[in-house]
C-alpha cells in the first residue's frame, strides 16, 4: 500500500473529519486541505498534515494535491443573503476535480447524497412538483457527473443518506423543543429513512481508498440502517427512557413547534424515499453502526452526561 498521503477536504466538518480520523486510524497518512489552520488543530493533533488552500482557488488545490495518492472530496453550499449558494458548491467540486487531475492524482473518492442523479425519474419531477428540490439535488448530480467524466484511473461515489447526527439534541433539527418536547417534523410515521452514522462514511471512504481497484466506479448508496419514523421513535424512546411518538404533523404545526423551514425536503422523503440500504455496504465489507447502537453511544443519558 502506498505511503503517500490522502488529501482530505472538509476535515474540520463531519464527513471530512470522520474520513481523516478513519484513515489515520488505519495508518494512512492524511493531508488536510483547510482554509484556516487554527480550526483544524484537533485533526493535526491526531497526525494530519495541514495545508492551506481554498476550493475556489484551483492553484492552491494543485499545490495541495501534488504527491497524494487520492483525494477525498466533499462540498457544502455556502449560505449567503440569498440562501444557499448551490452554484458555488458545483464550482468548488469542479475546481477540486480539475486541480486533482492537474496534479496527477490517480484516485478520487467523492461523497454526495443518496438518490442524487436518480431524482429526475421521481414521479411528478417532469411536471415541476419537486422544483424546490432541484437546486440541491441538481448540484449534487452535477458534481457526480464531473467525477465520472474526469478520467481518474480510479474513482468512487459515496452517496450517504440521512445523518443519524441530525437526531442529536444540540442540532435543534428534529428536537427544536428539546428531547422532552418530542420529534418535530412533517415526516410521516411510516416514512423510512436510509440512516447513516457519519463515522461510517469515514469507514466507507477508507475502504475505498485502501482498495482502489475493488471500489473503482462503485456508486454506493450508503446506509447504516433503514428504519421507519415509527421504528426510529421506538429506539429513541428506549434509549432516552421517555415515551416518544413518531411525528405526525402538518407543516403548519411543525413550523409552529420550531421546525426549520424544510417542509419540501421532508415531503420529498415522504413521497420518494431514499435508495440507500445497509446491505449494499455490507456486501463490500464496510462496518456499519445500527441506529440503536448509535443512539446508545450518543443519546443515552449516561452518554450525554459524559
Amino acid at each position: 500500500m502506498s505511503s503517500d498521503p490522502v488529501l482530505v477536504t472538509g476535515a474540520t466538518g463531519r464527513q471530512g473529519g470522520a474520513t481523516a480520523r478513519a484513515l489515520l486510524a488505519a495508518g494512512v497518512p492524511v493531508r488536510a486541505l483547510v482554509r484556516d489552520p487554527d480550526r483544524a488543530r484537533a485533526i493535526e493533533a491526531l497526525g494530519a498534515e495541514l495545508v492551506t488552500g481554498d476550493l475556489h482557488d484551483v492553484d492552491s488545490i494543485v499545490r495541495a494535491a501534488k504527491g497524494v495518492r487520492a483525494v477525498f472530496s466533499v462540498q457544502m453550499p455556502a449560505i449567503t443573503g440569498d440562501g444557499f449558494d448551490f452554484a458555488g458548491e458545483v464550482t468548488q467540486g469542479a475546481n477540486l476535480v480539475e486541480g486533482a487531475r492537474a496534479a496527477g492524482v490517480r484516485q478520487f473518492v467523492h461523497t454526495s447524497v443518496t438518490g442524487a442523479g436518480q431524482h429526475v425519474s421521481a414521479p411528478g419531477w417532469a411536471e415541476g412538483r419537486w422544483a424546490a428540490m432541484e437546486p440541491t439535488l441538481g448540484a449534487k448530480a452535477a458534481i457526480q457527473d464531473r467525477v465520472r467524466d474526469a478520467g481518474f484511473p480510479q474513482w468512487t461515489l459515496l452517496k450517504p443518506g440521512f445523518f443519524m447526527e441530525n437526531f442529536l439534541p444540540s442540532m435543534r433539527f428534529l428536537f427544536p423543543r428539546g428531547v422532552e418536547g418530542g420529534l418535530v417534523s412533517v415526516l410521516d410515521p411510516d416514512t423510512r429513512l436510509s440512516l447513516v452514522a457519519v463515522a461510517d462514511i469515514g469507514q466507507a471512504a477508507t475502504a475505498a481508498i485502501t482498495a482502489p481497484d475493488r471500489f473503482h466506479q462503485v456508486e454506493l448508496e450508503l446506509a447504516s440502517d433503514y428504519l421507519s419514523m415509527t421504528e426510529i421513535a421506538e429506539v429513541l424512546s428506549r434509549t432516552l427512557g421517555i415515551p416518544l411518538p413518531a411525528p405526525n404533523m402538518t407543516e403548519a404545526q411543525a413550523l409552529a413547534a420550531g421546525m426549520p423551514p424544510m417542509g419540501a425536503s421532508h415531503e420529498w422523503l415522504n413521497a420518494t424515499g431514499q435508495p440507500g440500504r445497509p446491505e449494499f455496504a455490507r456486501a463490500l465489507g464496510i462496518p456499519l453502526t445500527g441506529f440503536a447502537t448509535w443512539a446508545g453511544q450518543h443519546l443515552h443519558p449516561e452518554a450525554r452526561s459524559r
